[in-house]
């Protein structure tokens, strides 16, 4: 779960920084966008990049989830009559229910924004318009709802990103007392800057700053 969740991470950051790109205007942005699909041509097939990223993300999210499976099922197995009496602090019931419920909504989220702004099955500009004019068509102020939903997910992303990022460095080994501090600072600060990058997009299309 560690190691396919730290690919996930490395890719919304990368994500994330070719989204702003938004904000230099249509034509790099799209110039952006078609660079992703010809770079290395004529020596590399098309589009052979995104093809082996989205191989790569498709297994990580695979091996993700079946990790969380496989884990929540060993510790049934290990205590499957629950105590009679358990102390459990607020935080830690509230980590679990974001992390098991949350990565519920992000996958139902993934597969709308494949079919939105990916495939553009559900674009309001179809799979044909430019990747500018499906960012900017989706998010439109009367689609306000979409808006709403990309925020409620992606907030649950930065969520789920921030309690992942510290238990990744328990499971590796990396947590002690001495740089507990330090590693919640460091999950803090990673998931609010992608959470804040991946909404200033949909949310400049809905009030006007991007047209």
């Amino acid at each position: 779960m560690a190691v396919t969740g730290g690919i996930l991470v490395l890719y919304l950051v990368a994500h994330m920084a070719g989204n702003l790109k938004i904000f230099l205007g249509a034509s790099d942005y799209d110039q952006y966008a078609a660079w992703l699909r010809t770079i290395g041509e004529p020596a590399l097939p098309h589009r052979w990049l995104l093809t082996g990223i989205e191989i790569v993300l498709t297994a990580s999210v695979i091996g993700h989830m079946w990790s969380a499976v496989s884990l929540a099922r060993t510790a049934h197995l290990a205590r499957p009559v629950k105590y009679a009496a358990r102390k459990k602090s607020h935080a830690s019931g509230y980590a679990v229910h974001t992390m098991r419920y949350g990565g519920i909504v992000i996958a139902v989220f993934i597969v709308w924004h494949l079919l939105d702004l990916t495939v553009g099955a559900v674009n309001p500009a179809g799979g044909g318009a430019t990747p500018y004019a499906k960012v900017v068509a989706d998010f439109t102020p009367s689609r306000w709802y979409i808006t709403l939903f990309y925020v409620v997910a992606v907030v649950l992303v930065g969520v789920h990103l921030r309690h992942g990022i510290r238990s990744a460095a328990q499971t590796l080994g990396l947590l002690n007392g001495r740089n507990a501090t330090g590693y919640n600072l460091l999950a803090a600060v990673v998931s609010t800057l992608l959470v804040i990058g991946f909404l200033a997009v949909p949310i400049s299309v809905t009030v006007g700053w991007v047209k």
